[in-house]
């Protein structure tokens, strides 16, 4: 299979570990393109539901195969989620060109895009409108108050908060959610002059202009890859919403030199692996990510 060049790959809500995650798939998307920079918006392994009965083949190659394009220089950025929240405690980590980070602010082509995953919005939601002024000193204030409440949440026996599975429950609980989630994140994004906003979380893949009296932001959503099985991608000076469904689906080829090629890049990245996970047993260093 030819390879695509992309500048970025954002993808996001693959939830590793699950019985809902569509790995092959995605490692065959993976495999498709030769992007510059990936960005793992969140809930890439889904450490909530995580159980060491499962975790198959498929699963481990994913991982495999982005510690190889991190052998390679392509600069990975991990941005953390709700389902992997645990990461927090390491944002400012960097080891080569692997970092891990609560947000990203790329500068690209003289524009700013502003990448989050955005399950704090989750309390703004729920408790008040107001709190989502708080994303205008920062967008850091929002995951500290999120994981307070999700703290005092376990104190009581309850479990981490997390609006998103209201979509299940209807459609129009899902419509007013997903306009509730777009719109929280468009206004802090125009109060902040970007002009673009990527996220994930509510597993709903877009690209729109959304306008309010205060302005215009271009928000983006890089779907999931249990359902939708999307991603956004950067190149030509734009961003493309890509659908595995619509573009990979038909191609299954798959031949011994794939598997030969795949068994080298997983010897010539087992030192990294294995030095990627000695420092998360360390002090993470000085966070270094943009502060809004």
């Amino acid at each position: 299979m030819k390879k695509r060049a992309v500048d970025i790959v954002v993808i996001s809500d693959v939830h590793l570990g699950t019985y809902g995650c569509r790995a092959k798939e995605l490692l065959k998307y993976l495999k498709s393109v030769k992007p510059e920079r990936v960005i793992l918006n969140g809930d890439i392994i889904d450490i909530w539901q995580f159980s060491k009965r499962y975790w198959p083949k498929s699963h481990m190659k994913v991982i495999k195969h982005i510690t190889s394009l991190i052998s390679k220089g392509v600069e990975v950025n991990y941005i953390t989620g709700n389902h992997d929240e645990m990461l927090r405690k390491f944002v400012g980590f960097q080891l080569g060109t692997f970092s891990i980070s609560n947000k990203e602010l790329l500068e690209l082509d003289g524009k700013k895009t502003w990448v989050f995953h955005g399950d704090v919005f989750d309390v703004t939601m729920q408790h008040s409108k107001y709190i989502a002024k708080l994303g205008a000193v920062g967008y850091d204030s929002l995951i500290l108050l999120n994981s307070a409440i999700n703290f005092l949440a376990s104190k009581f026996g309850r479990g981490p908060i997390s609006m998103s599975k209201k979509i299940k429950n209807g459609v129009k609980s899902a419509v007013k959610f997903i306009n509730n989630f777009e719109k929280i994140a468009a206004d802090i994004a125009i109060e902040n002059a970007y002009d673009y906003v990527v996220c994930g979380h509510i597993h709903q893949p877009e690209i729109k202009k959304i306008e309010t009296p205060e302005g215009s932001v271009m928000y983006l959503n890089s779907g999931d890859w249990v359902e939708n099985l999307t991603a956004l991608e950067y190149y030509d000076n734009a961003w493309h919403l890509f659908s595995f469904k619509d573009n990979l689906m038909i191609d299954d080829t798959h031949t011994e030199e794939d598997e030969d090629d795949e068994d080298e890049e997983l010897l010539e990245t087992k030192d990294l692996f294995q030095n990627l996970m000695k420092e998360f047993q360390t002090e993470p260093k000085q966070s270094k990510t943009n502060v809004l």
